[in-house]
């Protein structure tokens, strides 16, 4: 009988050295996109999957990132007295229960595997999410959610997947594959980082990840990969070799990469344009710019 998948971790603790100076003071996580930060948008698609345990492995400098979390009586009464319901409402989801969330610390850079793996005693002998919040992901149903339920048919390991271009494989952990069932792709082999010229495919792993705790017992092992990194593709790897199952799932979905700047301005862009209240104005502006860039050509 497959375990229901309750526990989620998110690996936070990056110093987001690519966004300095804004990462000095402030972790990356809490960068907006229009007005929710990064970490929000991971929430809310792991609480749509039925995640119910929280778990961040963080390093320091990401107490901003804890405080975010935390009631805001003060701000709330604030907007009470105005009538602001709205507003209310929008605070309410960054709240979270009393014991829903658990922090762990990565005191070394040593690879997201290692930062997974510091989670080991909360996450126990159960299935675990993985959710890499550079990763956003714009989908009707979210979607980890959409793994939860291809989970509850096949079971054992699946990693979120999408194509990339050739040439950009080794920027990614990428899948060898045997055999395809619609978005389900069943996996024979998983390389980190590949060169184009010997990239098994281009199917791509996302920052999505539902493992089972057999992962945590392969990382302990602490070998390293590409990088002189604890790598969790090796992970999930072994257990291809251990003779269990490793799907791909082909989600459905805009995936932006806002752990790059070209990414993060492009998902502001996205979504900025999906908000009633700002895509007129926003549109008429980016179509003023349009105008002005064809023109000055």
């Amino acid at each position: 009988m497959k375990r229901k998948v309750t526990k989620a971790i998110f690996p936070v603790a990056g110093l987001g050295t690519r966004f300095l100076p804004a990462t000095k003071s402030i972790p990356k996580e809490i960068l907006t996109l229009v007005d929710r930060p990064l970490i929000q948008y991971a929430i809310d698609e792991a609480r749509a999957a039925g995640i119910k345990e929280f778990i961040f492995v963080t390093s320091r400098g990401k107490s901003a990132l804890e405080d975010y979390f935390d009631d805001a009586p003060e701000l709330e009464t604030a907007l009470r007295k105005k009538d602001k319901k709205d507003l209310l409402e929008e605070l309410k989801k960054t709240n979270m229960d009393s014991g829903a969330i658990a922090y762990v610390r990565q005191n070394k850079p040593l690879g997201l595997g290692h930062a997974v793996w510091c989670a080991r005693r909360l996450v126990h002998d159960e299935p675990f999410a993985v959710i890499l919040t550079d990763d956003v992901i714009a989908a009707e149903k979210p979607c980890l959610q959409q793994m939860m339920e291809a989970y509850e048919e096949t079971g054992g390991n699946i990693v979120a997947a999408m194509e990339v271009p050739t040439e950009k494989t080794s920027s990614y952990g990428v899948l060898d594959i045997s055999e395809v069932n619609g978005p389900l792709v069943k996996v024979k082999g998983m390389v980190e980082k590949p060169q184009p010229d010997v990239a098994p495919s281009n199917l791509a792993v996302i920052g999505r990840y539902i493992l089972t705790p057999e992962i945590m017992k392969n990382l302990n092992k602490k070998e390293t990969g590409a990088g002189g990194e604890i790598q969790l593709t090796d992970a999930i790897a072994q257990e291809i070799a251990n003779g269990n199952p490793v799907y791909g799932y082909r989600f459905k979905g805009q995936r932006f990469d806002c752990g790059s700047k070209a990414g993060f301005l492009q998902a502001t862009v996205a979504f900025g344009l999906q908000r009633s209240d700002l895509k007129d104005e926003f549109g008429d502006y980016l179509g003023d710019i349009m105008n002005m860039r064809t023109a000055a050509e």
